[in-house]
């Protein structure tokens, strides 16, 4: 087990492209842009309301 979470796991969500910065992970359809998706292996769930997509629904 590590010591905690991983200080790089932020910056893998963005990208840089030219001159503006680009969000890569999928947002909460509730909370709006800015809050990003947890991607599971069978569900996306936003930590900040608690929405649940099941991948079998989609």
């Amino acid at each position: 087990m590590s010591d905690g979470p991983n200080p790089r796991s932020k910056w893998s969500k963005y990208s840089i492209d030219g001159d503006s910065l680009v969000r890569k992970g999928e947002f909460c359809p509730v909370c709006g842009p800015g809050v990003f998706l947890g991607i599971h292996n069978d569900r996306k769930v936003c930590g900040k309301c608690g929405y649940n997509s099941n991948d079998e629904e989609e």
